[in-house]
C-alpha cells in the first residue's frame, strides 16, 4: 500500500488538495517548527553529567518548592543524604507529608528536616551552632542556597521586627550568618571530600544599583531589592571563597571547598508567577488564561534545575578553583565587574557582621528580658498557686474543725433527746 502511495505522488504529484492549500499548509508547518524550536530553546539544557551521590551530606534551603523542591527530588533519588532547612517546624503537618511522600518517592529515607528562619538571625545561629558542635566534626558536602523571598511589583516596603528589609534579610544577610557560622565545618573536611557551596543567582544582579550606593526608603523598589540582593550574595561569594582559600589545613593540603554560582534562568515557579501577578487575584486569573505564554517562554521548575544538578555534580567543578558561575550546564562570566571588587566584598562583609552583631545582641538582651520577665510572672504566679492552696488547706482545717464541732454538738444534742426520754419513761413508770 505505502509503495502505490508513493508511485502515485511521484507519477502525479501532489494531490490537489495540497496543491490548492499549499501555502496555508507551509505556513502551518513552519509555525509548528519555529514553536517546537522555540519551546526547546526555552526549556533550556538537561545536566549531562551524572553519579551518584549515596553519602553525601546535602544542606539545602527552599527545598519545599519550586527549583528547590525540584533539585531535592532529583539529589534523593541519587542517594544524597537531605537535611532541608525550613522555616516551619518538623513538626508541621504539610513537612511531614512532604518529607515521606519524597522519601516514597525516591526509596530514600535519609531526608529530614530542621528549623531555620532565614529572616532571625536567631533560628540560624541555634541550628548552625549545633550542627558545628560536634566532635568528630559531621560530614558535610554540600551547601545548596535555593531559598529566597521577593516582594511583588506594587508591593509594599517589609522590614523585619529589628527594622531590616525583608528581601535583603532572607536573600543576603541570612545566607550571610548560615555560612559564616558554618565556614569551620566546611573547613575541616577530610582533603579528600569534594565540598562544594552552591548559590543560586539570578540575572536581575546584572540591572541592581551598585552596592556603593545605599538604598533607602525613599529610592526603594520591589525590583531594586531584589537585584540588590542578588549582586550582593554574589559579591560575598566571591570573597567568602578567598576566606576559605587563605585558611592553612592543619594537614597542609589544599582547600577542598568550592563557591559554585548557577544561574537557574526564568522558571514557572511559585515566585515568578507571584511576580508576574503581581501578587493578585486578577493578575493570577490573567496568568491562567494566557497560561500558554510562560508555558513556551519560561523553563519548568526541573529543567531550571538542571544547571544546580550540573554543580553539584560535574567533576571538573571539583578540581578547578572556586568562584565559578554556571548558567545553562556551561560556565560563564559575571556581567558585572562589581562582583570581583575586593573594596565593595570587604565593606559589605563588615558592614553585615557589624549589623548581625548589633541585631543579636539587640535580639539577646530582648530575650534576657522576656526570659526575666516570664520567670518573674512564673514566680508570682507559683506565689499565688501556694497562697491559694494555703488557703485552701486552712479552709478544709476550719472545716474538719466545725464538722468535728458540728459532730460533738449532734451527739451532745442526742444524748440530751435520750436522756429526756428515759426520764418520761421513768415518769411514766
Amino acid at each position: 500500500m505505502a509503495i502505490l502511495l508513493i508511485l502515485n505522488f511521484v507519477g502525479n504529484g501532489f494531490p490537489p488538495i495540497i496543491r490548492n492549500n499549499a501555502r496555508p499548509i507551509i505556513y502551518t508547518i513552519l509555525s509548528l517548527t519555529f514553536l517546537i524550536l522555540l519551546k526547546l530553546w526555552t526549556s533550556g539544557r538537561s545536566n549531562p553529567a551524572e553519579r551518584p551521590l549515596h553519602g553525601k551530606v546535602v544542606l539545602l534551603t527552599g527545598g519545599t518548592s519550586g527549583i528547590g523542591a525540584q533539585t531535592a527530588l532529583q539529589l534523593a533519588q541519587r542517594g544524597a543524604q537531605l537535611v532541608l532547612l525550613t522555616q516551619s517546624p518538623d513538626s508541621d503537618p504539610f513537612l511531614v507529608e512532604y518529607i515521606q511522600d519524597l522519601r516514597e518517592r525516591t526509596n530514600n529515607n535519609l531526608i529530614y528536616a530542621e528549623q531555620v528562619n532565614l529572616a532571625d538571625f536567631h533560628s540560624i545561629r541555634k541550628f548552625a551552632t549545633k550542627w558545628i558542635d560536634n566532635a568528630p566534626p559531621r560530614r558535610l558536602d554540600m551547601v545548596i542556597l535555593c531559598a529566597a523571598t521577593l516582594t511583588p511589583p506594587g508591593g509594599k516596603r517589609k522590614e523585619s521586627e529589628e527594622g531590616i528589609e525583608e528581601t535583603w534579610m532572607v536573600n543576603f544577610l541570612g545566607n550571610f550568618h548560615l555560612l559564616a557560622i558554618l565556614s569551620p565545618a566546611l573547613r575541616v573536611q577530610p582533603i579528600d571530600r569534594d565540598v562544594r557551596i552552591i548559590i543560586p543567582t539570578c540575572s536581575a544582579y546584572i540591572g541592581s544599583p551598585s552596592l556603593k550606593q545605599e538604598l533607602t526608603k525613599q529610592n526603594w523598589s520591589p525590583g531594586k531589592a531584589y537585584a540588590r540582593s542578588k549582586l550582593a550574595m554574589n559579591v560575598f561569594g566571591q570573597a567568602f571563597q578567598k576566606h576559605l582559600d587563605v585558611y592553612k589545613r592543619p594537614d597542609g593540603g589544599i582547600m577542598n571547598t568550592r563557591v559554585i554560582f548557577v544561574d537557574p534562568g526564568l522558571a514557572r515557579t511559585p515566585s515568578t508567577r507571584r511576580w508576574l501577578t503581581r501578587g493578585s487575584l486578577w493578575g493570577l486569573g490573567l496568568y491562567l488564561v494566557g497560561y500558554i505564554f510562560p508555558w513556551f517562554l519560561l523553563k519548568s521548575p526541573s529543567m531550571a534545575a538542571q544547571s544546580i544538578l550540573y554543580a553539584a555534580m560535574d567533576g571538573n567543578l571539583g578540581r578547578l578553583p572556586g568562584g565559578k558561575l554556571i548558567k545553562e550546564c556551561m560556565e560563564v562570566d559575571f556581567a558585572r565587574g562589581e562582583v570581583k571588587d575586593e573594596e565593595v566584598a570587604k565593606k559589605l562583609w563588615e558592614e553585615s557582621d557589624a549589623l548581625i552583631e548589633k541585631v543579636e545582641k539587640a535580639q539577646a538582651k530582648r530575650r534576657a528580658t522576656e526570659k526575666a520577665r516570664d520567670e518573674a510572672k512564673a514566680q508570682q504566679q507559683k506565689a499565688q498557686e501556694a497562697l491559694a492552696a494555703k488557703k485552701k488547706k486552712e479552709q478544709e482545717q476550719k472545716d474538719e474543725v466545725q464538722g468535728l464541732v458540728d459532730a460533738i454538738k449532734k451527739g451532745k444534742e442526742q444524748e440530751k433527746q435520750k436522756a429526756a426520754k428515759t426520764k418520761k419513761k421513768t415518769k411514766a413508770k
